[in-house]
């Protein structure tokens, strides 16, 4: 059966950060953060080209180096792409922010 056709979509997550930079040096924790962020973007958007906004760029590097946020909220915004014809869309991440981490779900944004 072959594959759907993408669409631009847009989709709320919430990541545990904290389980994927589980032994990782203090001075590599908010690059890796960043890099996580941007394999598991690739993954559910299908996209290969995942643009980081500097809103949670700044947010995951807020306690420095060492201390990331153990959890973050991103939106995930599936565009089409003007900018080169290689790939057909690209994915656009956005920090969410949110006061309890309690009960959420990934859900399709507006």
């Amino acid at each position: 059966m072959p594959r759907k056709e993408l669409t631009e979509a847009s989709r709320d997550y919430t990541i545990h950060l904290a389980k994927r930079v589980h032994k990782i040096a203090f001075k590599k924790r908010a690059p890796r953060a960043i890099r996580e962020i941007v394999k598991f973007a690739e993954k559910e958007m299908r996209t290969g080209d995942v643009r980081v906004d500097t809103a949670l760029n700044r947010y995951i590097w807020s306690n420095g180096v060492r201390n990331i946020p153990r959890r973050v909220r991103v939106r995930f915004v599936r565009q089409k792409n003007n900018d080169d014809q290689k790939s057909k869309f690209y994915t656009l991440v956005q920090h969410v922010p949110v006061d309890s981490f309690k009960e959420l779900q990934t859900e399709n944004a507006a």
